[in-house]
């Protein structure tokens, strides 16, 4: 058991309205893919609050997009849960990426950090061979890594930006839970990062948004043809959360400013506030659910 769980303590129930910082959020912009270490304020992973009970002991987790946002804050949460886990990042995110292995090796669990661009259908396949190897086996994939640049115009966005998000939110997906299948034991688990845009798109998002309903259509499809083999695929569905796709480039200026202002909780969310959603997802726990899509949007964009 790690420090995080022995020393657990009871929370004080707190106002979710203030529990984070609000808008108006301080005007920045970094060149994509952008670092969480250089957002202000800095996003919330976790990193200080989530505290593990064993409900994840002995799994082992594929994250990709684990070096910051949702993957690094189930991260860490699955590490606190005792799996061990690999993360796959962005080679530019390796900063972010150091800090979340040591946090998993912080937890006593082994952290593995595997660089790569999901773009390449080739690597996708490698990347799955080498947290195999590193890892010893996987029950758990976590397909998180998303693209999303903000365009005001459907006129603005280039083909080749149109072609990058579908091999980043789409195509990296499908090739991953194709090369993953065959290591999959009964009980495995497949988590999907969908988004509110599935429900609700926003005109400037009009390709991200694409995907993640295409992706949250693939989890209640995937779930019905990997039931009988005992293998669960759910998702998450997140609302406007405090993470690096939003100060590079994935939402303009000033949107940036008032981000999430619109919510019935008037903020941004962070990524701890997903945690423990992951968590379950992937808990033995919850053996029923399947083809699911959980939400965490501050009351917005829901189904």
């Amino acid at each position: 058991m790690n420090e995080h769980s022995k020393n657990a303590v009871i929370q004080a129930q707190r106002n979710p309205t203030s529990k984070y910082p609000r808008p108006p959020y301080r005007k920045q912009t970094q060149t994509w893919p952008g670092l969480a270490c250089e957002m202000n304020p800095p996003p919330d992973h976790g990193e200080t609050s989530y505290c593990g009970s064993g409900r994840l002991l002995g799994r082992r987790a594929l994250i990709t997009g684990g070096d910051s946002g949702m993957g690094r804050a189930a991260a860490i949460a699955y590490a606190r849960e005792g799996a061990d886990v690999a993360i796959n990042y962005f080679p530019d995110e390796e900063k972010d990426a150091e800090d979340v292995i040591k946090l998993i090796k912080q937890a006593g669990r082994k952290g593995v950090a595997l660089p790569g661009d999901l773009r390449d259908e080739s690597f996708c396949r490698k990347l799955v061979e080498d947290a195999v190897r590193e890892l010893g086996g996987l029950d758990i994939l976590v397909s998180n890594a998303g693209r999303q640049q903000a365009r005001e115009s459907i006129l603005d966005l280039s083909s080749e930006d149109f072609d990058a998000t579908m091999k980043t939110n789409i195509y990296a997906p499908f090739w991953l839970i194709k090369a993953v299948l065959p290591h999959l034991p009964p009980g495995a688990a497949i988590i999907a990062t969908t988004s509110e845009q599935a429900y609700d798109p926003s005109p400037q998002l009009y390709d991200y948004a694409q995907t993640k309903a295409a992706t949250m259509n693939y989890v209640k499809s995937l779930a019905k043809q990997l039931g009988p083999k005992g293998i669960r695929v759910n998702g998450v569905a997140p609302g406007p959360i405090w993470t690096p796709l939003q100060v590079s480039g994935g939402t303009t200026m000033d949107r940036l400013q008032q981000f999430g202002a619109k919510t019935p909780l008037g903020r941004a969310g962070q990524p701890a506030e997903l945690a423990s959603i992951y968590v379950q997802l992937a808990a033995e726990d919850a053996s029923f659910a399947t083809g699911q899509v959980y939400g965490a949007a501050g009351g917005s964009g829901q189904p």
